[in-house]
């Protein structure tokens, strides 16, 4: 048998007395008072303690009860005070005239979002009665009234862009941020609720979805981050809104907030337009953007002309200069490797699916096509490289009316293209392999994207109101900045270690419910969190954490 010591509470013998004298809170009565209480064992006399209540405690009676989360949801408070986040809501979120604390809700519902997101009805269903949210925070089961959670919510948004300033200080004094380089990316996230009216005045849209998701009305979210990934502001657009009209605005607010000095905007292609490309080089802003493959076609044949330069090891570039902006020519050989296998993967399923359809002794000619949507479906833009002959209306399907090759010329082509992508720029005086550096930076944002969309639960979206429906974007954004928080404390003390992992290990340390009863009537509660395993105790020191100590016990009246 394994045991391990999950609670001390200390020994009730004689020779020990002294060290179970602690100064308690007395619930009973109004105005709970502090007061010294002596306990004793009730199979021998309490001996008398100067100054001190004896009590007794009934040996055979104790009980553990109501295990909650604790670990995670401390974490949680401890980035948030990190952050100094209470600074900037304490004046802008006062408790209402009944007594709630909307700063302390705010806190539960972006803690509850970093470490088990969910909707608002099962933070008042289960979460928050499973955690030791209400402990840490002083406050009862009534902070998790389902009516009072909306409420909080409807009062969050007008704060939203002084939260940002504020944010820009905080990143820099905890972190030393710098915001001379920016990454700029949108992405969309669904609904699961009917479709508003189409003369509804709603953000809520049908648009491509990047979540694989058509069928559900969406609404967009750009985001701007750091090249450490601290984020910096982010807008939310109705769901049909086109990547490129999306730009300039934020150009223009970004320059407002944080002022005219040059800075660089990276971003994935798509996303500028030709026109807004031109205008950020008459204002002097620096960009570096990936190219549509599309585009590489207009200036293959100069790019030829151009030596290849060693960047890295396994890099290489053609640097190709024009009037007022220059295109870099990448070559990745570790990206060559993979995207040939990825491709030829496809090639073959796709050929051995083509041949199997042919040698169907048995197959009409619209089970044929039904087949082929299904394989172009699986093998994408690889279908295109395949040349395919179909019967005509009523002709049978064999090997005469349905015929298959592969394109070469077109296989050549993707074979020279391969692992190879095109970048332009109108940054001055920059080494081609900073510029291919920089651009890597935006896997950032990417990953940024799959944190708000896996660890964080951003959707689906659940809510109908508009400004509910912002309200829980912005909560979200709220526990980025905790979770991004978490990163960056980590990243130079426990590297390896993810924010999700370290909320895991930290869940692991739950609180309980002492209850000792009294022989004159009485309960004693003592509210515990259980000791932390050998492999979190190393963690919290290599994070710099310090667990608070153990909170004060309570008398309770009978019953």
């Amino acid at each position: 048998m394994v045991q391990r010591q999950v609670l001390y509470l200390g020994e009730l013998n004689d020779n020990q007395r002294a060290g179970w004298v602690r100064t308690i809170e007395a619930v009973a009565g109004e105005k709970p008072t502090a007061r010294q209480v002596a306990l004793f064992p009730d199979d021998r006399k309490a001996l008398p303690i100067p100054d001190c209540e004896t009590v007794q405690v009934r040996l055979d009676k104790i009980e553990l009860r109501c295990p909650r989360q604790w670990g995670a949801s401390w974490l949680g408070l401890y980035l948030w005070d990190m952050l100094e986040l209470d600074i900037f809501w304490r004046s802008r979120l006062p408790s209402s005239r009944k007594g709630t604390s909307w700063l302390n809700m705010l806190k539960a519902l972006v803690c509850y979002r970093l470490i088990d997101p969910g909707s608002e009805f099962r933070f008042h269903r289960e979460w928050y009665v499973r955690s030791a949210m209400g402990d840490l925070l002083g406050e009862d089961d009534s902070l998790a009234q389902k009516d009072k959670l909306y409420r909080c919510l409807d009062l969050l948004l007008e704060h939203r862009d002084e939260l940002f300033g504020f944010l820009k200080g905080q990143w820099g004094k905890l972190f030393g941020a710098k915001y001379d380089v920016l990454l700029y990316d949108l992405t969309s996230t669904y609904f699961e609720s009917e479709p508003p009216a189409a003369d509804a005045v709603s953000k809520k849209r049908f648009g491509y979805s990047r979540d694989k998701r058509s069928d559900c009305v969406q609404v967009v979210v750009a985001l701007v981050l750091t090249p450490e990934g601290f984020p910096v502001a982010y807008e939310v657009y109705p769901g049909n809104t086109r990547d490129t009209a999306t730009l300039e605005e934020f150009l223009d607010r970004i320059e407002k907030r944080y002022g005219k000095f040059r800075r660089t905007w990276l971003m994935d292609r798509g996303i500028p337009t030709e026109e807004v490309l031109e205008k950020m080089r008459e204002r002097g802003i620096d960009y570096l953007v990936g190219t549509p493959k599309g585009h590489l076609t207009r200036v293959e044949k100069p790019l030829l002309e151009q030596t290849w330069m060693q960047a890295r090891e396994s890099v290489r570039v053609k640097i190709l200069q024009q009037e007022s902006e220059f295109y870099v020519y990448v070559e990745s050989q570790d990206r060559v490797a993979k995207e040939r296998s990825m491709r030829w993967r496809r090639l073959r399923r796709l050929w051995a699916g083509l041949r199997e359809l042919r040698n169907r002794k048995v197959l009409t000619r619209d089970d044929l096509l039904m087949h082929i949507g299904a394989l172009k479906k699986e093998a994408g833009r690889d279908f295109r490289l395949v040349n395919i002959s179909i019967p005509k209306p009523q002709e049978p399907v064999n090997e005469n009316t349905f015929r298959f090759s592969l394109d070469r010329e077109r296989l050549r082509q993707a074979y020279r293209r391969e692992g190879r992508y095109l970048l332009r720029s109108n940054m001055q005086a920059t080494a081609p392999e900073t510029v291919w550096e920089n651009y890597l930076l935006l896997t950032r944002i990417e990953q940024a994207f799959k944190d708000l969309k896996g660890s964080l639960s951003i959707r689906p979206i659940w809510h109908q109101l508009e400004r509910r429906i912002e309200a829980h974007i912005f909560v979200s954004f709220l526990a980025f900045c905790l979770h991004t928080t978490l990163r960056n404390l980590a990243r130079g003390r426990a590297a390896g270690l993810t924010s999700e992992a370290i909320l895991e290990k930290l869940s692991s340390i739950q609180m309980i419910d002492v209850h000792l009863p009294t022989t004159d009537g009485r309960h004693i509660v003592m509210s515990r969190y259980t000791q932390p395993e050998k492999d979190v105790v190393l963690l919290l020191a290599q994070l710099g954490l310090t667990l608070p100590e153990q909170p004060p016990p309570k008398i309770y009246a009978s019953g």
